[in-house]
């Protein structure tokens, strides 16, 4: 007896966008946030810092050599002969090498609720190309029982098989957790704006002794602002009547203006998992702390996310009888390689305690092994023998 039959399945709900609720307007990115605006995908992505945090993560995965791997035990080869190894490591399509496919992937999966989806073509039963579609082409709905997802491309009905499908934490992507702190940035970013552009805030106040008419209040601003504003500002001011200016001072809350927008950075970089100095919020950083917040960037926020691609392409690439002796890897050294001298100092201390040996050590630097190479020696204290001759 299959799961679902035990179940009762809840009825099915039918919404109208006449009147959209809460879940249809999020759909669409139209819900209000406490700034009231209503942030969705474009308006997030003008934030600098929004669009610097998810090309930091995409990018970065995209970089990394990607692949199908044979499991031999404990240890993995390289399976190029793989059908799907060429697809991950040099053009998912025609159109499309495999560097973007996985920026656009994930990238999706960062902004959208549904996660990154893409097709896989096959011609006979073999992946032929990877292919990311126009937003709403590949739908996808899950079960409210057991949550397994069932998938339509173009409105027909398409194996779960045939779908790469990339998901955030909490069914929600990053973009939609942190849509409050975005649209405030956005407020802050508006603000900033109308302050510089004819002035948001007044400069100050004319103030007359005795009343005056409306029609002389409207020729007397007209005038102050034909001789001070618009680009003529910096004349002498010619005051008539007993009128008074009195400049207005700066406010406290228009002192901290800068860094309510650096907070806002800092919010966006905590909701992402980037570290500011990332998104270039810079007035902490330091040589130690940068590297060190660069390795929590690997640890904490890129990793969990090659993890999921890493099981988004397997499902969809590797058949069932596959899985257990195939898998799709990325190649973390790329990210985790330290400077020249550190590696060879590292290495030399490796093949010194002949943990490796010296050909191994050969290939960390991209080099040909040499003959002899392959020996585990010591050559700090191993002596070379004589070339010829009795001596």
């Amino acid at each position: 007896m299959k799961l679902l039959n035990l179940f009762r399945r809840p009825p099915s709900e039918s919404k109208a966008l006449s009147a959209p609720d809460a879940a249809l307007l999020e759909l669409f990115g139209a819900v209000p946030t406490a700034s009231g605006l209503a942030v969705g995908e474009a308006m997030a992505l003008r934030v600098p810092a929004v669009s610097a945090a998810i090309r930091a993560i995409s990018e970065a995965a995209a970089t990394l050599d990607c692949g199908v791997v044979a499991l031999e035990g404990n240890a993995e080869r390289p399976a190029p002969d793989h059908p799907a190894h060429a697809l991950l490591s040099g053009q998912a399509n025609g159109w499309t090498s495999s560097f973007e496919f996985i920026r656009d992937l994930t990238a999706a999966a960062l902004v959208r609720d549904a996660g990154g989806l893409a097709w896989v073509n096959r011609v006979n039963g073999r992946p032929f190309e990877l292919i990311t579609m126009a937003p709403g082409i590949i739908q996808v709905e899950f079960d409210q029982i057991t949550q397994e997802p069932r998938y339509t491309v173009d409105n027909r009905p398409e194996d779960r098989a045939n779908i790469v499908h990339l998901r955030g934490p909490f069914g929600r992507s990053l973009l939609s957790l942190a849509r409050e702190a975005i649209g405030t940035a956005v407020l802050l970013d508006n603000h900033a704006a109308e302050l510089f552009r004819n002035g948001a805030r007044p400069g100050g106040a004319l103030k007359f002794p005795k009343g005056m008419a409306e029609d002389a209040v409207r020729k007397a601003r007209d005038a102050w602002r034909a001789a001070h504003e618009n680009g003529a500002r910096g004349k002498t001011a010619i005051l008539f009547d007993g009128a008074e200016f009195e400049a207005f001072q700066l406010a406290s809350t228009d002192a901290q203006f800068l860094e309510n927008r650096k907070f806002q950075i800092l919010e966006i970089a905590r909701a992402f998992r980037v570290p500011p100095s990332m998104l270039f919020e810079l007035d902490r950083a330091t040589w130690s702390n940068t590297e060190q917040m660069g390795r929590e960037f690997l640890s904490y926020c890129l990793e969990p996310w090659l993890r999921s691609l890493e099981g988004a392409l397997g499902r969809a690439l590797l058949s069932d009888a596959e899985r257990g002796r195939f898998a799709v890897r990325f190649d973390r050294d790329d990210l985790t390689r330290a400077d020249l001298a550190t590696r060879a100092t590292t290495i030399n201390s490796l093949i010194a305690s002949q943990t490796i040996n010296p050909n191994e050590g050969r290939e960390w630097l991209g080099l040909s092994p040499r003959e002899g190479g392959d020996q585990f020696l010591n050559p700090n204290i191993t002596t070379a023998p004589p070339q010829g001759g009795d001596e």
